[in-house]
Order: C-alpha cells, then sequence, then structure tokens
C-alpha cells in the first residue's frame, strides 16, 4: 500500500478509482446470494490482481481462489494464499513453475482437456515426486475450450491418464463465456442451467467410469447471479462481480451505479465545430476493448461521468487514440460545459481490460473527494 492523496483533485490523471462502498456491496450481494443456495464462491482475482481486493473476496486468508496466471498464484502464494486453481489450460513447460508452487506448500491445481496435456501433467508429477492435480475442462457452450461432456471417450481417456501416470484428476470444471452474449434474464437462467448440466453430466460420467471426481467448478459473474440450481455443483466462480463494468449493465446483471471501477481523467482541450472535448486519457488508460458494441446500446469506450460519479446525459467516450480520449454526445444531446482542467470519471465496458492499464486503486467511497487508500496491482504473465 502507498500513500494515498488527500482527494481526488491531487491525483495525477489518467488514475484508476475504486468506490469502496460499491465494491463491497457487489461482494456482499453474490455471497448473500449463492450462500443461499448453498454453494461456495471460489473468487476469480485475474480482475482484481491486487492482495488487497483478494483478502475481501476469500472466505479466508488461505483461499480459496482462482487465478489466470502464474504470476497471480506467485503473488497470492507470497500473500500467504494456498488454495489456488490455476484456471487456463495449462502449457507443458509452465508445469515447472507449478511443481515450484506445489513445493513450496501451495495446493494449486491445473486445467486441462487433452491426452497431451493430461500426459505432461503425469510426467511432472512424476519427475517432481509429487502428484500435480487436474480438473477436466468442460465445453459447456461452444464458447471456448475444454471436452464436451457427451465425449465419454475422451473424458474417460483423460483422467486414467492422469490417474495412471502419477497425477491427480481432482474434478471437472466448466466456464459459461457464453452467457456473455445473453441480455435477458430468462436467457441468463438458461445458460446457467446449461452450464451446471454440462459439469454434472461430465462428472458422472468420469465416476461411473470409477475415476475421482471431488470437484464440480462452475462458473461466470453472469450465471453466478442467475442461477436458480446448483445441485451437483461444489464451487462457483465469478470474477469481474467486484468491480462491474458496462458489459455486465449491458447484460443485466447490474445497474451503471453498481460500477465500482472509474478513470479519472483531465479535460485538455476542445473541438466544438466537431463537438468534441478532449482528455487526457486514451486506451492506454481505458483499454481499447468495445464489448458494449455488440449490445443494444453502444457505450463507446466508456460512459463519462462528473467527480461525484453521476453520468452525464448522454456523453461517451467515442474515440480513443493512445493518451487522448474524445468524448462526444449522441444524436440529440447537449455538450456540457467542461472548461480545460475540469475533471470527469470514465465507466470502462471492460474492467479487467481497464483495470488492467493501471498499477494502483485510489480508493473513494460515493461522493467524498478524499483518497481513501492506495492499493497496489500487478500484472504480467
Amino acid at each position: 500500500m502507498t500513500v494515498a492523496a488527500p482527494t481526488i483533485a491531487d491525483l495525477e490523471t489518467p488514475a484508476l478509482l475504486l468506490d469502496e462502498a460499491r465494491m463491497e456491496a457487489n461482494i456482499a450481494r453474490l455471497r448473500s446470494r449463492l450462500d443461499g443456495l448453498g454453494v461456495p464462491l471460489r473468487p476469480h482475482l485475474k480482475t482484481a490482481k491486487s492482495v488487497d481486493v483478494a483478502r475481501l473476496l476469500m472466505s479466508g486468508p488461505a483461499g480459496p481462489c482462482a487465478v489466470s496466471t502464474l504470476n497471480e498464484a506467485e503473488h497470492f502464494a507470497a500473500a500467504g494464499v494456498r488454495d489456488i486453481l490455476y484456471a487456463v489450460g495449462i502449457a507443458p513447460a509452465k508445469l515447472e513453475r507449478v511443481a515450484a508452487l506445489r513445493a513450496a506448500g501451495v495446493d494449486l491445481t491445473v486445467i486441462l482437456d487433452s491426452p497431451e496435456q493430461a500426459v505432461a501433467v503425469a510426467d511432472a508429477s512424476r519427475r517432481h515426486g509429487q502428484s500435480i492435480p487436474a480438473l477436466i475442462e468442460v465445453d459447456s457452450d461452444g464458447h471456448r475450450a475444454g471436452v464436451v461432456p457427451q465425449d465419454r471417450a475422451a473424458l474417460v481417456a483423460i483422467g486414467r491418464r492422469l490417474e495412471e501416470g502419477g497425477a491427480k484428476l481432482r474434478g471437472v470444471l466448466t466456464h459459461a463465456g457464453g452467457s456473455y452474449g445473453c441480455d435477458t434474464p430468462s436467457a441468463l437462467e438458461a445458460m446457467a442451467e446449461q452450464e451446471r448440466a454440462a459439469a454434472v453430466t461430465a462428472a458422472g460420467v468420469l465416476r461411473e467410469a470409477g475415476l475421482p471426481c471431488p470437484v464440480v467448478s462452475v462458473g461466470s459473474t453472469p450465471t453466478a447471479h442467475f442461477a436458480r440450481n446448483f445441485g451437483g455443483v461444489t464451487e462457483v466462480r465469478a470474477g469481474v462481480f467486484v468491480f462491474f463494468d458496462l458489459v455486465m449493465a449491458g447484460i443485466g446483471v447490474c445497474l451503471p451505479q453498481d460500477i465500482a471501477l472509474s478513470v479519472l481523467a483531465t479535460v485538455i482541450g476542445h473541438r466544438l465545430d466537431k463537438g468534441w472535448i478532449l482528455v487526457d486519457a486514451g486506451w492506454m488508460a481505458l483499454s481499447r476493448d468495445r464489448g458494449t458494441a455488440r449490445q443494444r446500446v453502444d457505450q463507446g469506450y466508456g460512459v463519462v461521468c462528473d467527480l461525484a460519479g453521476r453520468p452525464y446525459p448522454d456523453l461517451i467516450v467515442a474515440e480513443a487514440n493512445q493518451e487522448h480520449g474524445v468524448l462526444s454526445v449522441r444524436p440529440g444531446g447537449t455538450l456540457p460545459d467542461l472548461p480545460i482542467g475540469a475533471r470527469v470519471r470514465i465507466l470502462p465496458n471492460h474492467a479487467c481490460a481497464t483495470a488492467a492499464q493501471h498499477a494502483r486503486y485510489n480508493l473513494v467511497a460515493g461522493t467524498d473527494p478524499a483518497v481513501r487508500a492506495v492499493w497496489d496491482r500487478f500484472g504480467g504473465w
């Protein structure tokens, strides 16, 4: 943790702001929901990339958590986290780092979806004299990787290569990435059930073959918030729920006022002949993510708010150059009077991508201009 500036007005821009009250409400909302459905949360820390945020998300100092890079795993392990899921398909060359973390006392689990990866994990297990645990990734929606749950032969073959080769089959995992394309409650509920059913079916295939499957892991932020039943599931993973963003608002998972992250920027110029206001936050501060372009409402590169976090009517970041953001209003809107030096807050399309552009969170609370704390975050692989 570094020393906080006294107020937002004292920050160099662009700067990443984190509304502590909104963040805490977002965390409490999902935890309460999952508690009511009787399933534990394994928070995905790929968005946070911060030990301070992780401590708020995990159920205890040792975890559990999920990560998307081994660099994340190493940072959180150094902070005392011991139950870590590396939730990206394992590359054989990374197994040395996996083994080193496990040798240091971290219960690190990998995921895979091919016999070749299973052989590599088994070989590394024998080489290091430890049984590296793995989850088989299941394709629940055709979104990305995984074994379809109907491919019994592939599931059993991967499981046996792990178990007979000296590794450990710990269970199955799926991620309903297709949920990001849903935008009605009924579609989100259906996707959540599809995700659950795929994982539970794959687990049944393994158990019927006499293979162990203690873990049945599902999760995405949309399905975690809309699932009605987690029967057969042992844990739910979610990550962006802690901050939310405009994509999640467009799906209907949250409201814009729930978004805890924003980028503080300063007005540096005007092109009134074009209806533009220029700010010092371009794609290097906001990212190039245009996830809302595929939704019913295109939010450009972000929604522009005043310093209290209230959106200006119809004002968005219409264009983003490397260090320049171009603000303009939608057709029919009126450009607000923002003089040179005025400051605005920009809500991001994709919290993960925007946060990745910054080295720290500046904590604020509601409309209070004070910077309460500064929390470091990290990047890299």
